[in-house]
């Protein structure tokens, strides 16, 4: 490649790039999915689009479908709260075993018996839509707050799922007769199960160094913890584990870990999340060739409609049946499988090992994904209203925490959102330990050192100053004035109770 046809690609990736930041502008307003409008830059510049270009690679696309998946997903670790997500913990992993295994037959079934598939490639359409999408569930989970219950299981299924789900379509892409039930779930439960230990492993030991050791500017904290998550990918896939599964347990210890500047950790990877999404969605569509989706549009739909309507409620009957979730959470869970690139990426899986009608398998996904991503996205916020699941609880206050090395102390970034109990509480009333105090706070652009009978307000911005010893003990204070305001002690949520830290 010449320098010449290098700025020249240079040029197009920033375009595309700026067209696909102003098309999230566009979702944002119009309620459309940013999934679709991303595909549809991919299909506007590949094959039948406007410039025509001529994509095929279906190795290649896995490979970065697969690089961009592991940046997702530890991008949604580091934004999982341990707090919630850890009452949802049994539920979500039933979820991903027990209900992809009745999302995959009921949807095999309904492929072959009413869209006439063989059986082989009836079962890699069922095992490759039977996988939520991480990108969709934490995207549309941010903009409708739901009780913790509810978001902690779709986030957490959707961090694992994606591991047994590679495992069956890998097995049923492989050439010659598939193997036995009880081999596949040897296969599914020690690749999970190694996949699981190497990912906290990894997390543990990665939170410890960061906390321990002070690098010398604080842009590489965010460095340090994506490239720590990589390493998990990489060890979990090596060890003949799901790179998967320990790349988001990875990446959830490390941000439920006291690490130092953790906002901006997670500000890092929610950008790389965001380069990932448009990168992975725009390859698809390229990708694909409209003129041969019409065929199989109404397949897609059958399919879809049997996923949709039947398969996934019923996983979500059969699975949560031990937990006595309430029905209306069971129905929004239900509707709430939001498919996205992941089964996309999926579907190139069988292209790969040269499956027999592999092509028609990949068209039916695509459609599926766009058709049914159209129909369950903008419609999610509107169902959890009609059910009335609404998240009452107060924001989580955001701390961010920079180490003073010469100090032997912290300094706390404090911001006071805008149904934080904290809003009315004087600072004396704060209550924080010893070795602790609140030094200036920030309010409408303007800073000023404030006095104990200074009256904290939504929006203001603190900087607390802890030594420490006490840093923990101050962090926890400062969240439970968020969540229970002055009386915290009163109501149980007082200083020394638990909680997240950042």
């Amino acid at each position: 490649m010449t320098v010449h046809q290098l700025n020249e690609l240079l040029l197009i990736c920033s375009l595309v790039l700026l067209i696909a930041v102003a098309a999230v502008r566009i979702s944002s307003r119009s309620g459309l999915p940013s999934l679709l409008l991303y595909l549809g830059i991919g299909i506007a510049i590949g094959q039948d689009g406007i410039f025509d270009v001529r994509f095929d690679d279906a190795r290649l696309t896995q490979v970065i479908g697969y690089a961009a998946l592991v940046v997702i997903l530890a991008e949604g670790g580091l934004s999982t709260k341990w707090k919630e997500i850890k009452p949802a913990l049994p539920a979500a992993v039933a979820l991903s075993t027990v209900g992809v295994a009745v999302s995959v037959g009921v949807t095999a079934a309904g492929a072959h018996y009413l869209v006439g598939l063989e059986w082989r490639q009836a079962l890699i359409i069922g095992a490759v839509v039977s996988s939520t999408d991480a990108a969709a569930v934490f995207s549309v989970l941010r903009k409708v707050p739901l009780p913790s219950r509810v978001t902690g299981v779709l986030e957490a299924e959707s961090g694992f799922n994606d591991a047994p789900v590679v495992i069956l379509v890998i097995a049923f892409s492989t050439a010659g007769p598939v193997d036995d039930w009880y081999v596949l779930i040897g296969k599914i439960t020690l690749e999970l199960a190694i996949g699981a230990a190497i990912g906290l492993a990894t997390g543990w030991l990665g939170a410890f160094g960061l906390r321990h050791v002070a690098l010398p500017a604080s842009g590489l904290y965010p460095i340090a913890v994506m490239a720590i998550a990589v390493v998990a990918y990489a060890a979990g896939a090596m060890a003949h584990g799901s790179g998967f599964l320990a790349v988001y347990l990875a990446s959830m210890v490390l941000g439920n870990s006291r690490l130092p500047h953790a906002p901006a950790n997670r500000g890092f990877a929610e950008g790389l999340g965001w380069i990932a999404q448009i990168g992975m969605f725009v390859l698809l569509g390229l990708l694909v060739t409209p003129s041969e989706l019409m065929g199989d549009f109404w397949p897609a739909v059958i399919v879809g409609m049997v996923l949709t309507v039947v398969a996934r409620p019923l996983a979500v009957l059969v699975s949560l049946l031990p937990f006595r979730i309430p029905w209306q959470e069971q129905v929004l869970m239900s509707w709430a499988g939001l498919r996205g690139a992941v089964p996309i990426i999926f579907a190139t899986i069988p292209m790969v090992f040269d499956i027999e009608g592999s092509d028609r398998v990949f068209n039916i996904v695509f459609v599926l994904v766009v058709v049914y991503t159209l129909v369950q996205g903008p419609t999610l916020p509107w169902l959890a209203k009609a059910l009335r699941l609404r998240s009452t609880d107060p924001a989580d206050l955001g701390i961010e925490s920079a180490p003073l090395e010469r100090l032997r102390g912290h300094l706390l970034s404090v911001t006071v959102p805008e149904e934080s109990k904290m809003h009315g509480v004087e600072v004396a009333e704060l209550r924080l330990p010893p070795g602790s105090a609140v030094t200036l706070v920030v309010r409408d652009g303007k800073s000023f050192v404030p006095l104990p009978s200074t009256v904290l307000r939504r929006g203001d911005e603190l900087l607390v100053v802890a030594t420490d010893p006490v840093r923990d003990a101050a962090e926890r204070r400062l969240r439970a004035v968020g969540q229970g305001g002055k009386l915290a002690d009163w109501l149980g949520t007082g200083g020394n109770g638990g909680g997240r830290s950042d």
